[in-house]
């Protein structure tokens, strides 16, 4: 069950809010239950440390997180 607690949504703005509601739920029960998210890559933290360590000097800081 829904319940506007708060407001006074129009009837399209009501809809609209179910509709996402519903979508989202076909989805989530469309999914294997033991399924496991996969990682995006920017995400990864094996991409960054994988990498060599940046070298020493003036510009050293900027390439800390994010190798070249």
């Amino acid at each position: 069950m829904i319940k506007v607690v708060r407001g006074n949504p129009t009837p399209e703005e009501l809809a609209a809010a179910l509709a996402v509601v519903r979508a989202r739920a076909v989805t989530a029960a469309a999914e294997p239950s033991g399924a496991e998210t996969p990682r995006d890559a920017w995400s990864d933290p094996s991409r960054i440390a994988a990498a060599r360590l940046p070298q020493p000097g003036p510009t050293a800081w900027g390439r800390t997180y994010w190798p070249s």
